[in-house]
This record gives C-alpha cells, structure tokens and sequence, in this order.
C-alpha cells in the first residue's frame, strides 16, 4: 500500500476513531512527455510573466481571483491561513443517509481508512454497525487545506472515503429532448425489460482489461526491443542500462536519469492528488 496521506480521526457522536487515509485508487495511463522531434530532448515548461516577457521563479509566484473586469485580488499565504477548517485533522461525520441517494455522479476521489492501533476496536464497532445499517455516513473532511464533502462506506472490511462534489459543481442536464413528449409503446419496454434480464450478470472488475493499454504498451516494447530508442544528447546512462531489456527497465533508468539532472518538475503529467 502506498504511504498515508491522512491523518486524524473519525469523529462519530462522542467517539472518536484515530485514522490514516491511503489512496484507494491509481492510475495507469501510459503517459508520454513532449519531446523535441529533432533530437528527442525534453520540452521544458517554463513560468512566463505576460507583460515582460521574463521567467519568474516559483517564490515569486502569488494566487490571484480574476474579477468579470479583468482586475485580480491577490491572496497571500496570510490570507489563506485565516479560512476556518474545523476539520482539518478529523473526519466529521454530520448524519447518515440510504446508500442510493448518494449518486454516483457525487463520486470524486476514494480513499481507504486505516485505524491507529489503538483505535482498532472502535474502528470495527462503526465499521461493523455502519455495514449493517445499509446507509453510508455523510462527513466533511479537509484534504490539502480545502474542505470537502465526503462518504463513508465499507468495502472489503475497510471504512472506505469517497470524497464528494459539492451540489452546485454538479452540472443540472438541459437537453431539448426532456421537454418532448416522447411515446414509449408499452410492447417496446416490455422487449427491452426481457433484453436487459437476458444480458444481466454479475459485475466481475477482474474480467475486464484495458486493451488501448496494452495495444499502447506493445508498441513501446516492440519498438525497444527493435532499437527505435533515441537518447538526447547529454543523457548519459551508466553501461549496464545502455541496453534496457523491457519497458519496465527503460522507464527505471529513465526516473533514475532525470532524478540526476534534476528535471522532475518539468514532466507533461497531470498532478494527481
């Protein structure tokens, strides 16, 4: 398991039950960096001010919140140090609530919970009663100093966090066809009823692979495997990686090259939380 993130307590009535959160998910995209076609050198990003032109070092960056006018009030770490966060080291729970209303289109994040020792015992008291009641518990917990809304669950025998959309970033459907009045033949749902029964089987993650993937991953491997590698120039790799055998030792020696030239900050991924 990846290291915790998290770390507080589960605030239930009176009890409290001392938690880590852990990433319950991960991605696997295959990712790719923007290379120079000339030579295959890394395209670096740089932080350019837009009025004169030079780049401004991270210290020197500040938030700002563009107004309609154009005009941005500025916030300081100050500023964003007096927001209350109540819940900034517990998980608060606010109610309970039947599992079906809250919609997967909630759904942001998830994250397992993992009791401190000491608290192992209260921790299965409310796992045990929260998986027997049918309901999942409603909290408010603060991730990375923005609060949020959250769903406890249990899966497996862990207290599941499902970090949750706030209503208003939900976007309502407005589509001309909800306003039509649209003529469904009872024969028609009947047949469409049996054809849903017919197919309906039991949901089985395991059985299911993301082909793009492994397409993508093949064509990586065939093409190391072929030589069709390119090295910048500057990029020196110790003797025993010259030649990687599969993907996996290409992207290790690649990690170790740029950790050795301090280009870590300048990858084209996408910041996961």
């Amino acid at each position: 398991m990846p290291r915790p993130l998290w770390s507080g307590s589960i605030s239930f009535g009176l009890v409290n039950v001392p938690v880590r959160l852990v990433a319950a998910t991960s991605s696997k995209d295959v990712r790719f960096h923007q290379l120079h076609d000339e030579d295959g050198a890394r395209i670096q990003q740089k932080r350019v001010c837009s009025v004169d032109g030079e780049e401004v070092p991270y210290s020197d960056i500040a938030k700002g919140y563009e107004l309609p006018t154009g005009d941005m009030v500025v916030l300081t770490d100050e500023d964003l140090a007096d927001l209350p966060l109540v819940t900034a080291h517990r998980i608060e729970v606010l109610h309970f609530a039947p599992a079906a209303q809250v919609e997967a289109i909630y759904s942001n994040k998830s994250y397992y919970t993992e009791p401190e020792q000491a608290g192992v015992r209260a921790y299965a008291l409310f796992r045990d009663a929260l998986e027997a009641s049918g309901k999942v518990a409603v909290a408010k917990v603060a991730l990375r100093q923005r609060e949020a809304l959250a769903a406890l669950r249990v899966r497996e025998g862990v207290i599941t966090l499902e970090t949750l959309l706030w209503p208003d970033e939900v976007r309502q459907p407005d589509f001309a066809f909800l306003d039509e009045d649209i003529e469904v033949r009872s024969q028609e749902l009947k047949m469409a009823a049996s054809l849903i029964d017919t197919m309906t089987e039991d949901f089985e993650p395991d059985q299911y692979k993301d082909a793009y993937r492994e397409a993508l991953e093949a064509v990586v491997q065939a093409k190391i495997e072929g030589n069709d590698i390119v090295r910048p120039d500057g990029l020196d790799l110790p003797e025993a990686k010259k030649q990687p055998a599969d993907l996996t030792e290409i992207l290790r020696a690649s990690v170790a090259a740029a950790k050795g030239g301090g280009r870590g900050k300048d990858e084209d991924t996408e910041d996961t939380e």
